[in-house]
């Protein structure tokens, strides 16, 4: 089988940016400011479209029910929605102070899916930064009591950011990107913010963008993130995995599990299923399950995604 290249849907946050999505990766939108690049996704609120072979036109979902679910896996079993979101994001402000909910309470509150996530930092401006959980323990009245007035970011943790810093975030992590930063961003496939802390911004209405402080109270874990170790992997859970990989290089797509390969830096070429197609930054494709061989010619850096079976993963989410 061939692999299909990828058209994003895209998202116009008012903390985004308004160059590098079109300048670094090629991601052509009209929108302005352009903050993310959903470059593959089945989600209701903006699923990617197959832009090359015969289902081309057709949205990633509308593919997915008509070549049935052997193209998504024998890992992919256990889910009974879509498991992963893979995004392009550029902030050229900060985000707000956020958190999102384990699977459990999102499906019983939101009905979707929770979100542990993961980021992978592509370019950052000197001085860039995000906040990653909090510098130390802390009690859900001083978390309230922070948020109230205002000292919500001196609990947190501060970590300082370069080109090719990895972050896995699991859901209940207090976490915020912060301006001057262009990341790729695995996660879960859902779409459930909350948010704790906004800078005092207002939306496109004048208003204030709303808070949902009583649900972030409800799950956010109130200490520093945890460290996790993924062995080969960028990072692991029971529902993505990621790897970094160097072109050239040979990969096997088989029937456990998709593949989902997001250039991240330089060109070259991949051969699936007897085709070749370019590959060029910003460019995703899905290999289905059981595509088998394929080749990455060309000094490129790719990300690598795929659902291993929920036993292997070392995060045990």
């Amino acid at each position: 089988m061939p692999a299909y290249l990828l058209q994003p849907a895209c998202k116009d946050y008012l903390w985004g940016g308004r160059r590098h999505l079109r300048e670094s990766f090629g991601i052509k939108s009209s929108l302005d400011p352009l903050a993310e690049a959903w470059v593959l996704s089945c989600h209701p609120d903006g699923p990617s479209v197959l832009a090359s072979g015969p289902f081309a036109g057709r949205t990633l979902p509308e593919y997915l029910a008509e070549a049935g679910p052997a193209v998504l896996g024998t890992s992919c079993t256990q889910f009974a929605r879509f498991p992963l979101l893979v995004k392009l994001i550029d902030a050229e402000q900060s985000l707000s102070v956020q958190v999102h909910p384990s699977d459990e309470y999102a499906l019983r509150e939101e009905g979707q899916y929770g979100k542990t996530e993961l980021w992978v930092v592509l370019a950052a401006e000197p001085g860039a930064f995000l906040y990653y959980g909090f510098e130390r323990e802390v009690s859900r009245e001083e978390f309230a009591r922070s948020i109230e007035d205002g000292s919500l970011t001196g609990l947190l943790h501060k970590a300082p950011v370069k080109p090719g810093d990895v972050f896995f975030i699991p859901a209940g992590t207090l976490h915020s990107i912060g301006a001057g930063i262009v990341l790729a961003e695995i996660q879960q496939n859902s779409n459930v913010t909350y948010r704790v802390y906004d800078y005092g911004r207002r939306g496109p209405d004048g208003r204030p963008r709303a808070l949902h402080i009583q649900k972030a109270l409800a799950v956010a874990h109130l200490g520093p993130a945890p460290s996790l170790q993924f062995g080969p992997h960028l990072g692991s859970c029971r529902y993505f995995t990621a790897d970094l990989r160097q072109g050239p290089f040979a990969g096997d797509c088989g029937p456990e599990s998709f593949c989902a390969l997001l250039a991240v830096e330089g060109s070259g070429r991949l051969t699936c299923g007897g085709e070749a197609q370019l590959v060029f930054p910003g460019s995703c494709f899905f290999l289905p399950a059981g595509s088998g061989h394929y080749l990455v010619e060309g000094a490129c850096k790719m990300l690598v995604i795929f659902v291993q079976d929920s036993m292997e993963n070392p995060a045990g989410i």
